[in-house]
C-alpha cells in the first residue's frame, strides 16, 4: 500500500494529520519524552513556518491540525520533525534503558528498508480542512482523545492538548497560532 502523503497542490492548505509510533508502542510516558515533542513542535513553528491550530500528545501516538504559509512545505516540515525526533527520542530510549522498546523498534515489521533508527510509521493520514463543519469534527476528535482513553474527566485537564490553550488558556507548553 502506498504511503499516505500531503498532496503537494494541496500542501499549503490546513490538514489533520496523525503520527503514529512503530506498533503503536508507548513512548510518552515522562516528560522528558514530551518535550522532545513540544519543543520540536515549537522550534518547527518559529523556525520552518509550520502553523500549529490544535494539538494533542498522547503516549504513542500525535493528532494535530497544522498548516505552512506559501513559501513552505508541509510535508518537508513533518518529515524533518520526525527525524529529529526519532534522533532525540531514541537518545532518551538508549538513557533510560528502554532496550524492550527498542528491541521491538528495530524488529518491526513496519519499519522502512535501510532505516537503522525509526520510531514513526510512515504514513501520517493527512487530510485537508475543507471546511469549517469538518475542521470543528477534527477540533472537537482531538480534545476528546485523552478523554476517551481515560486519562482526564475534561478536555482542558490533558497537559499535552490545544483543549488547554483555548479553553484554560494556559499557553505555557506549546502556543497556537489562530485557527483558519
Amino acid at each position: 500500500m502506498p504511503t499516505l502523503r500531503v498532496n503537494l497542490s494541496q500542501q499549503n492548505m490546513p490538514h489533520f494529520v496523525t503520527l503514529t509510533v512503530i506498533e503503536w508502542i508507548d513512548i510518552f510516558t515522562k516528560p522528558e519524552y514530551f518535550k522532545v515533542i513540544t519543543d520540536s513542535l515549537m522550534f518547527c513553528r518559529k523556525n520552518k513556518g509550520l502553523r500549529v491550530y490544535e494539538y494533542v500528545i498522547m503516549t504513542n501516538h500525535i493528532h494535530m491540525i497544522v498548516g505552512t504559509p506559501e513559501a513552505n512545505n508541509l510535508s518537508q516540515v513533518l518529515s524533518d520533525f520526525k527525524k529529529y525526533t526519532t534522533r532525540e527520542l531514541w537518545k532518551l530510549l538508549e538513557k533510560d534503558n528502554r532496550s524492550y522498546i527498542l528491541n521491538i523498534l528495530n524488529n518491526s515489521y513496519n519499519r522502512k528498508k535501510g532505516y537503522v533508527t525509526q520510531i514513526w510509521q510512515r504514513e501520517n493520514y493527512p487530510k485537508v480542512i475543507y471546511s469549517d463543519v469538518f475542521l470543528l469534527t477534527k477540533v472537537k476528535y482531538i480534545y476528546f482523545n485523552p478523554v476517551k482513553k481515560g486519562y482526564v474527566e475534561q478536555p482542558e485537564d490533558w497537559q499535552y492538548s490545544s483543549a488547554r490553550n483555548w479553553i484554560k488558556e494556559k499557553h505555557d507548553i506549546i502556543e497556537l497560532d489562530p485557527r483558519p
